[in-house]
């Protein structure tokens, strides 16, 4: 591993971990102090865009501040390749911590959620949105709950690596407007509080399995609430509502997590055995983004033998040929999820899943030879992945306007670009 000596006046002592928006650093200061720095990506660096939004959001974030988060301490939108340090903050994940422990009671329950809440009122108040609150991100300090990796999903969100209806986040704790690719607000932070309180009461609001499962229920099912105390199932309940604007406010939540107003007492103090700054989640991106063109060979036509089950306009658009019997990187962090009335489809580094909900059917990337997409009617997109073997298995997938078809079908090439 060839690590960078220094960013910007930083000394670099090791990874911490890589993922879809780049890589964090575990560094110190000239004083010696400890920072996690979060480099962007290469290809960001040319897309003046994202310089743009990335100077906005670091300036927002650092407003945060408090003992909410990890306060960001420097940043360099302006590098060659954008970097954002904040302040390391030892102490175990969420995850990590139920995991040695196992599941929280209901007053420790009642006070983490008053904690989150807390901190997303801050987060919001300066005009944020996390888009990723999740065990994994929430580091257990000394001094209580602290959130990290927020402000910079925004940055990558508007640039041309994601296009219209992508989103970032991670299945299972993702509000159903996210997992479809629409605009969200600080509502869909609240949702994802909902979820990582019932994983820290020992449950999982959406169950197993697949992202695309999981995502197909967040959107589509009432949440599993079974593993929660039952004087904190109707707060939960709320905060997992479908429709954003049912969900509760963080400053209502607080009344809600502590009606009597009495603060808590301190948290409990724990090791630093834990990285404050995990590395980030593969980015689960409903609808339009294809698994990394890196990774494939250049388009080509479909063969006639292996036609579509269906007409296939003129401008139809193809193919992405897998190499024959190899996969994609298992480091591969882009995916494609796609969740319509009763048919779903997942891409990733494993292959392909599509099928009716309940029915799907995977293919991983040593059996694939092609995948390919096309307009199917005002509202469709329909996906046939072909095998080396010589089938075709279609799946089309129910768009819920005109134009997010329309979306899909434009975004796709950006997406392409990037990586050519």
């Amino acid at each position: 591993m060839n690590l960078p000596e220094r960013i910007g006046s930083y000394i670099v002592e090791r990874e911490l971990g890589s993922g879809g928006m780049g890589t964090v650093y575990l560094a110190r200061s000239r004083g010696g102090r400890s920072v996690a720095v979060k480099v962007a990506r290469p290809e960001l660096a040319g897309d003046p865009h994202f310089r743009e939004r990335f100077r906005a959001e670091v300036a927002a974030a650092r407003s945060v501040g408090g003992f909410h988060t990890a306060p960001v301490v420097d940043a360099d939108p302006d590098a060659a390749a954008p970097w954002l340090a904040t302040a390391y903050i030892p102490g175990p994940t969420l995850s990590a911590l139920l995991e040695a422990e196992g599941p929280m009671d209901e007053a420790r329950l009642r006070q983490l959620g008053a904690a989150l809440a807390e901190a997303l009122a801050a987060i919001h108040g300066c005009g944020l949105v996390h888009r990723d609150l999740k065990p994994g991100n929430i580091i257990m300090a000394p001094d209580g709950p602290r959130v990290l990796d927020f402000g910079i999903a925004r940055a990558l969100e508007s640039t041309r690596l994601t296009a219209t209806g992508t989103a970032f986040g991670t299945p299972g704790f993702l509000a159903p407007e996210q997992a479809q690719g629409q605009e969200v607000d600080g509502a869909a932070d609240v949702f994802a509080l909902g979820a990582v309180l019932v994983a820290a009461a020992g449950g999982s609001a959406f169950g197993a399995g697949t992202p695309m499962g999981l995502m197909y229920r967040s959107v589509h099912e009432p949440p599993d609430l079974d593993a929660v105390p039952e004087g904190l199932r109707p707060v939960l309940a709320a905060c997992l509502a479908k429709a954003p604007e049912e969900r509760p406010t963080p400053a209502g939540l607080l009344d809600l997590f502590v009606p009597d107003a009495v603060p808590s007492p301190p948290a409990a103090a724990y090791a630093p055995t834990v990285a404050a700054v995990p590395p980030p989640p593969p980015s689960y991106a409903p609808y339009n983004a294809f698994q990394p063109p890196h990774q494939q060979q250049p388009p080509h036509q479909t063969p006639p033998s292996s036609p579509l089950p269906y007409p296939a306009p003129s401008d139809y658009l193809l193919p992405h040929q897998i190499p024959a019997g190899g996969a994609p990187d298992d480091g591969a962090d882009l995916s494609f999820v796609a969740v319509g009335p009763g048919s779903s489809l997942l891409i990733d580094s494993a292959g392909v899943t599509l099928g009716p909900e309940g029915a799907e059917t995977h293919y991983t990337w040593a059996e694939i030879r092609t995948v390919a997409y096309a307009a199917e009617g005002p509202k469709h997109l329909g996906v046939v992945v072909h095998l080396h073997h010589g089938t075709a298995h279609p799946c089309v997938i129910a768009a819920r306007r005109k134009s997010r078809l329309q979306e899909w079908l434009q975004d796709l090439p950006l997406i392409l670009e990037c990586f050519l």
